[in-house]
């Protein structure tokens, strides 16, 4: 698949600013080396060789700027990457900060995880398509395991139905005049969510799924990059 509105000018925010604890690693997550270069590079690749991405701006610590450029940008003489942006305190203040950086121009936004480097082509597409026409779109899998809802005394409340549920992903992409509404939005009220759809959602606005892929983890533990060497070098 293809997007056709290539008129549209669309440009892909990489949050990578995370501290990555749970990888139980002194380097962080996206400058562990998968195979044979940075995690972080392996998921811009994703975007600069998609022919509908624009440019792409990396949100990272701000006591990672050099290493990332030094690592992760100058190696590969990237062409789309326009700016190393400073992330903030949490998840969300980095993706806003990346969003501040956008010229006016830019039609749609794709927000994607800087530690999900196996993520297929067409799901961007479909992604794309989705956002053009409800303005709002993320990539989810439904879920394999039973879901209980518990109370912090562990005993179970109640068992929602496994059909409606979906497992969030990214990339998740938006209507740029949209998602900068969400997040002013936020900052005036206060509001956080654990995504950018779920900022999106508290606007009332409708945010299409899309089926993504169970291959495209985000690389959080060790097991996980277990897993990721695995599938790079094609032995699972």
């Amino acid at each position: 698949m293809r997007w056709e509105q290539m008129n549209s000018k669309i440009s892909v925010l990489i949050p990578a600013a995370g501290a990555g604890h749970r990888m139980e690693s002194s380097i962080k997550k996206p400058y562990l080396i998968l195979d044979d270069k940075p995690i972080l590079s392996h998921t811009i690749d994703l975007f600069e060789n998609n022919s509908a991405i624009d440019d792409i701006y990396v949100i990272v610590n701000k006591l990672d700027i050099d290493i990332c450029d030094q690592t992760v940008i100058a190696p590969y003489r990237y062409k789309k990457v326009q700016e190393l942006v400073e992330g903030g305190d949490s998840r969300q203040v980095s993706v806003f900060n990346g969003l501040c950086r956008l010229t006016d121009d830019v039609d749609y936004v794709i927000v994607h995880d800087g530690v999900r480097p196996f993520l297929d082509e067409n799901i961007i597409f479909e992604c794309l398509a989705a956002s053009e026409k409800w303005g709002a779109a993320v990539s989810a899998v439904p879920v394999k395991d039973t879901i209980k809802v518990a109370g912090e005394d562990k005993f179970i409340h109640h068992t929602p139905d496994r059909n409606t549920l979906w497992r969030v992903q990214t990339p998740q992409v938006f209507r740029k005049s949209l998602l900068l509404e969400a997040y002013e939005a936020a900052i005036k009220t206060g509001i956080t969510a654990s995504d950018d759809a779920g900022l999106v959602e508290k606007l009332g606005y409708p945010v299409k799924l899309v089926m993504g892929s169970y291959k495209n983890i985000k690389l959080t533990t060790p097991e996980d990059m277990q897993i990721a060497e695995l599938w790079h070098n094609n032995r699972i």
